[in-house]
């Protein structure tokens, strides 16, 4: 099934090239593998013009080339070495905040969030998920025009998710 949105997010590395590891299984590999050449040539030309590496906590906006959406946020998330700390929460905080924020200035009417940094990045499924649906919510208080997706590869994200959004109705 293809989503229809305008945007999907990328949980991107600092250099916003596209995943360096041949059939990594990350969304950033995923995503600059279907988009094509012209996507990573987009990041190589921002990255080349911004002059140093993306903080961690701040995206990007390009189109989205062969990709089913017109834009691709991607976002530089933090990956968790060790216990989760206080500070990798406030970065992933910062991430959908950044994202929400870059829509909205370009009015993007839908995006669709993956599970950022996850599974492959270490940052514990259910707490990601609960700072993920906090923030969306707190952003949709005041920008109720955007729609946003939670877009879960795995069943036990899905009701993660499921579980989290019925609790907080």
């Amino acid at each position: 099934m293809t989503l229809k949105v305008d945007a999907i997010v990328n949980a991107a590395n600092n250099q916003v090239l596209g995943c360096f590891i041949p059939h990594h299984r990350c969304i950033d590999n995923a995503i600059h593998s279907q988009a094509g050449l012209q996507l990573r040539l987009e990041c190589y030309q921002l990255m080349k013009e911004q002059g140093y590496l993306e903080p961690t906590g701040q995206d990007k906006l390009t189109r989205a080339y062969n990709l089913p959406a017109k834009y691709v946020l991607h976002t530089v998330d933090p990956i968790v070495q060790g216990e989760l700390r206080k500070n990798d929460e406030e970065l992933l905080v910062s991430s959908y905040q950044s994202c929400l924020k870059l829509a909205f200035e370009n009015r993007i009417e839908g995006v669709a969030f993956c599970c950022i940094r996850t599974d492959e990045f270490h940052f514990p499924n259910q707490r990601a998920a609960e700072l993920a649906v906090k923030t969306v919510r707190d952003f949709m208080i005041g920008h109720p025009q955007i729609k946003i997706v939670f877009n879960v590869f795995k069943d036990k994200d899905l009701k993660i998710y499921k579980d989290i959004i019925s609790k907080s109705k």
